[in-house]
């Protein structure tokens, strides 16, 4: 507890401590980003969770000023629309209507928030909101993968040859699939002569995606498909 207190302190080697434990546990959050192939990884995590921290330990600093009236809510506020903005430019929505980022935006939001709280002083917080971040990011993303492949409705992205549509329409019907729309899409597909179509199914219950997605990809004539 004695540590913890020391921790807690304003002295010069208390922040340099909690700068350098904000810094960690932006690393490993970023690692974690950084194993799945995102593109805001180790270095990036790392680098908004110091920040944070800096600025809200010299928010701390110039709130304790003698004759100096600071608003001590002014730069935390600077910090979250700040990291809101960088969070925004790893959001992308492609051309199958995917929208990829959004995760590691919210990663890197809660990131800086949890800096500040280091940054504060309040290091049982910080450290509470970096374990849950990682229970959100890999225990309960593996139990909405699970959910996901079982859901009742499905979207995909296919690629069959021109003239297959009506064969495709047949198939989903055969295997009680529902279609609940059925547009072209404007990606360029693997081959020219093909067509892409972006796909939304009602699915039978309990019945797996990746078995749906096997059947497909089995159509002579269909030469890609995916889960979007």
């Amino acid at each position: 507890m004695e540590i913890l207190e020391f921790l807690k302190s304003n002295s010069e080697v208390a922040v340099v401590l909690r700068l350098v434990v904000a810094t960690l546990c932006g690393s490993l959050i970023g690692w974690e980003r950084f194993v799945k192939g995102h593109t805001a990884g180790i270095k990036t995590f790392a680098l908004v969770s110091l920040g944070s921290a800096v600025a809200t330990a010299l928010n701390v600093y110039l709130a304790m000023l003698p004759g100096l009236n600071a608003d001590v809510s002014r730069i935390p506020a600077g910090v979250v629309s700040g990291i809101g903005f960088l969070g925004a430019g790893t959001i992308l929505i492609t051309g199958k209507k995917q929208i990829k980022g959004l995760t590691t935006a919210a990663s890197l939001w809660v990131t800086a928030c949890m800096g500040m709280a280091i940054g504060a002083g309040y290091i049982i917080v910080g450290i509470t909101c970096f374990v849950l971040v990682l229970i959100a990011n890999v225990v309960l993303m593996n139990v909405s993968n699970i959910v996901e492949e079982y859901s009742k409705y499905l979207s995909i992205y296919i690629e069959v040859n021109k003239g297959s549509v009506t064969k495709l329409n047949k198939f989903l019907a055969e295997e009680e699939l529902a279609v609940s729309s059925m547009t072209k899409s404007k990606e360029k597909t693997l081959q020219n002569s093909d067509v892409a179509l972006l796909i939304d199914i009602e699915c039978n219950k309990g019945r797996a995606h990746r078995d749906i997605i096997k059947r497909l990809q089995e159509l002579d004539y269909v030469n890609y498909v995916e889960e979007v």
